[in-house]
């Protein structure tokens, strides 16, 4: 362990100071009042209801240019909130209870396929009834044509009234013919054939002049045995109406009920769903109808945009640099960077919002690149389930920039109606004095659960502020921390040490070292602007003192970090020096480790 010796001594760190600005409004009476798309950020500001986060907000203080301090206007300081529980047992009872009516009302709507409902699916039993329609028109067709052939059988039976054995035998058969009770369904059908073949047996024993009787004969009484038949046609008709109507949903088998899911997550499976709901429950302050709502425009908004064939185009990476994940916060929470500066090239600038089509482009690219990041969360109840957001708005193109504004609003609006809850915590750094001025116009808008995740920092307070909530081994070295890429010595397992040092102050840093030993360090001063030296004190008292690296002025343009290394093959201590001669606090961050080696 590193032993540390001040040379001046350090009273308690001061508190934080309340963040004090001082507003021009002639300046931000041009700016558009529109609390959810502040101009400068196209990255999600994210919701009037973002997520659930434990980390406390402090108030920064800002450097104000050129401004009076008599006019000094302060931003109140927003109160946190603790984090919510995922797990649906710890959850109040009224909350528990929102979720359990949600859970019923998703139920339903997948099992009546609401998710997905398309006007075929509900014009179908309006269709069924078009069969019934025709077979009724065939039924009276075919009566139009029974009452046809019934006129031409009476004319012709009234011809032959000069015989006078047709007559009687005609009345002989109609009365035998008929039996006092109904017969059953087929018993016309028979009757008619026992009455034409006995006609037709006697068809035999009569004349030619009779042969038009005997035709007579069989007409009339196949028109008289015709209107039982009629009636059997008419009667079942009138029976299966009823009957297809009663069992019209028994003949159309119900189709599974639907599977819906959102970021790879159903919403009724487990206690991932759970997770899921909450979110939108919370969004919409566990008000069960409003968050079904919800649920129900997301997963259409989510269809109509393709987001599943979304995550497989190929968008380029043009703006890799603009947005991109790096670390995780002190909870676990990965943090997502927004370097809206990167737009003062105007060459990029032009490639992303030179017009409809490109802006459109860029949607999709932040769309794409938001989902690929959630797909990555843990839903598990006591998983992480939301990420850090921070905004870097040095040199950002500011208000003026119309396609950046019209971006902005445009992803703003997606990302608080599709993606609730997933930001834990928004901190924007470097930020200008008119953007605090401009937040302070959209405040009164905003929810006190939005408000209570923003945090603001100034340029010169932004890498204390992140080291507030982030550890400075996972912060990007452009931002103040230790972070690189391609680094061998050290990672992000590696912990760093940090030391405020007091304007007009020094401080030493001590690392001992054992026999055969190589010492590995690096350190870095944020804003640097102080004297560094280190030397090698050898533990024997007959020993000589080594010059490791002489003392020097070092800027902040000079190095960002500085990293060295010792070998020595007797016992003592490597002793590191920082001089801040200047009037300001300064952060010092280092880390170690010693390696043995042999000659």
């Amino acid at each position: 362990m590193a032993q540390e010796t001040l040379t001046s001594e350090s009273p308690p760190a001061a508190p934080a100071q309340e963040l004090s600005v001082v507003v021009e409004k002639p300046q931000v009476t041009d700016k558009e009042p529109q609390p959810s798309a502040p101009a400068p950020l196209p990255e999600p500001k994210v919701p009037e209801k973002p997520a659930v986060v434990a980390v406390e907000e402090e108030a920064v203080e800002v450097e104000k240019p050129k401004v009076e301090e008599k006019e000094e206007t302060k931003i109140t300081q927003s109160v946190s909130f603790k984090e919510e529980t995922n797990i649906a047992g710890e959850l109040p009872e009224p909350q528990k209870k929102a979720l359990d009516e949600l859970k019923q009302l998703i139920q339903e709507a997948l099992n009546n396929h609401e998710f997905t409902a398309k006007p075929e699916v509900e014009e179908k039993p309006v269709a069924e009834p078009e069969p019934k329609k025709e077979e009724e028109e065939e039924n009276k067709e075919e009566k139009k044509v029974e009452k046809e052939e019934e006129t031409p059988a009476a004319e012709i039976s009234e011809e032959p009234k000069i015989v006078t054995d047709a007559p009687a035998a005609v009345e002989v058969k109609e009365e035998e013919n008929t039996p006092p009770p109904p017969p059953p369904a087929e018993a016309p059908a028979a009757e008619v054939v026992v009455v034409e073949t006995e006609v037709a047996e006697k068809a035999k024993a009569v004349d030619d002049d009779g042969a038009k009787t005997v035709e007579a004969i069989e007409e009339s009484v196949v028109a008289v045995a015709a209107p039982p038949a009629e009636k059997e046609k008419e009667e079942p008709s009138a029976e299966v109406a009823p009957q297809s109507e009663e069992t019209k949903e028994a003949l159309v088998p119900s189709p599974p009920p639907e599977e819906v899911s959102i970021w790879g997550i159903p919403l009724l499976a487990d206690e991932k769903s759970d997770v899921i709901l909450l979110k939108f429950l919370r969004a919409r302050d566990f008000k069960v109808k409003d968050a079904f709502a919800m649920i129900k425009n997301t997963v259409s908004w989510r269809k109509e945009f393709g987001i599943e064939t979304l995550l497989d185009e190929d968008l380029g990476n043009e703006l890799e640099k603009v947005v991109f994940m790096q670390g995780f916060d002190k909870e676990g929470h990965p943090v997502c960077y927004n370097v809206y500066g990167e737009f003062q090239n105007k060459e990029l600038y032009q490639n992303t919002f030179a017009d409809e089509e490109k802006r459109s482009k860029f949607l999709r690219w932040r769309i794409q690149f938001l989902e690929k990041s959630i797909r990555k969360l843990d839903f598990n109840p006591t998983g992480i389930n939301t990420m850090v957001q921070v905004n870097d708005l040095k040199n950002s193109p500011g208000p003026g920039k119309k396609e950046l504004r019209q971006a902005t609003n445009q992803a703003l609006n997606l990302l608080q109606d599709n993606y609730p809850e997933f930001v834990a915590k928004q901190v924007f750094i470097n930020v200008p004095w008119w953007y605090l001025a401009f937040n302070r116009m959209i405040s009164p808008f905003l929810t006190q659960r939005t408000k209570s995740k923003f945090v603001f920092a100034s340029p010169a307070k932004s890498a204390e502020t992140l080291f507030k909530y982030i550890a400075p081994e996972q912060v990007p070295v452009q931002y103040g921390g230790l972070s690189r890429e391609g680094e061998q010595e050290f990672s992000v397992a590696d912990a760093v040490t940090e030391v405020t040092i007091k304007p007009a102050a020094k401080h030493s840093v001590e690392f001992p070292i054992t026999e055969n030993s190589n010492l590995v360090w690096e350190l870095r001063v944020v804003g640097w602007e102080v004297n560094y030296g280190a030397e090698f004190v050898p533990t024997a008292e007959d020993g000589y003192t080594v010059i490791v690296s002489k003392t020097r002025k070092v800027s902040s343009a000079d190095e960002t970090v500085i990293s060295d290394s010792f070998k020595t093959g007797e016992p003592g201590k490597v002793v590191l020096t920082i001089d801040n001669q200047t009037s300001k606090k300064k952060k010092l961050l280092y880390r170690s480790k010693t390696k043995p080696y042999s000659d």
